[in-house]
């Protein structure tokens, strides 16, 4: 294992036994932070995926 991947394993495996996150700007904090990862591994499947959690946890304002 390369140490990048390593690292990329310790920082997810990190982010789950985090406690739950307390409001919605700290959840999608969380979410960019493990894209960037992600995109920086060369993940591109687990990219494309955070990439549709974040979409949901965006707010959605109705006018």
């Amino acid at each position: 294992m390369t140490r990048l991947s390593f690292r990329f394993s310790r920082a997810l495996e990190q982010g789950r036994a985090a406690r739950a996150p307390a409001t919605r700007a700290e959840l999608l904090h969380r979410l960019l932070r493990k894209r960037a990862a992600a995109h920086h591994a060369g993940a591109d499947d687990l990219e494309k995926m955070l990439r549709d959690q974040i979409r949901w946890a965006l707010p959605i304002v109705r006018d």
